[in-house]
């Protein structure tokens, strides 16, 4: 038996009770809650995603302490731009994904580094942190789209990429 009284399907676990109708994630510090704003896991042509413009305003009412958000998939890369107009408050973080999911394609570390600096300028080096966007497969239990060893390549590209510039946003 659980906390609630109910039967945990995890041997030996127990149920924490609800507490004040709340998801966990709404009791965490701001800092540790990240908002990812997702265009749909697929391998089509995104011919009709919603731009990151036409909901931004409505995505920074939200109070996490970062958002993230599509930045390889080719559909999304021109969206460094709304940076430009958006007002990022100040202690939020933004975490683009230079790491399109619709691909098997390796990302070059400079462009992925370009993008870094892109972002830093925009919003400030301590506003940025480099991610890969989605996951990997569109579902779980579903084959991976991006191969496993493609998958790595790709974060290590991303680890590089934020190598090369890490010298030039945080000098010495």
């Amino acid at each position: 038996m659980s906390a609630t009284g109910g039967r945990s399907r995890v041997p030996g676990a127990r149920r924490r009770p609800h507490r004040g109708g709340q998801p966990r994630a709404a009791r965490r510090p701001a800092r540790e809650v990240r908002l990812h704003t997702c265009y749909g896991l697929n391998h089509g042509p995104r011919l009709h995603d919603v731009p990151l413009a036409a909901g931004v305003d409505l995505i920074l009412t939200i109070a996490p302490g970062a958002y993230s958000f599509e930045d390889g998939n080719p559909r999304h890369q021109r969206e460094w731009q709304i940076w430009e107009h958006a007002d990022l408050p100040e202690d939020k973080i933004v975490i683009p994904g230079f790491l399109c999911d619709a691909h098997n394609s390796v990302e070059h570390p400079q462009l992925i580094a370009e993008g870094i600096v892109t972002y830093a300028r925009l919003v400030g080096r301590e506003h940025v942190i480099a991610g890969a966007g989605c996951g990997f497969s569109s579902r779980a239990i579903y084959s991976p789209e991006v191969h496993p060893t493609v998958a790595w390549a790709k974060l290590a590209a991303l680890a590089e990429g934020a190598g090369i510039v890490s010298a030039e946003l945080w000098p010495s």
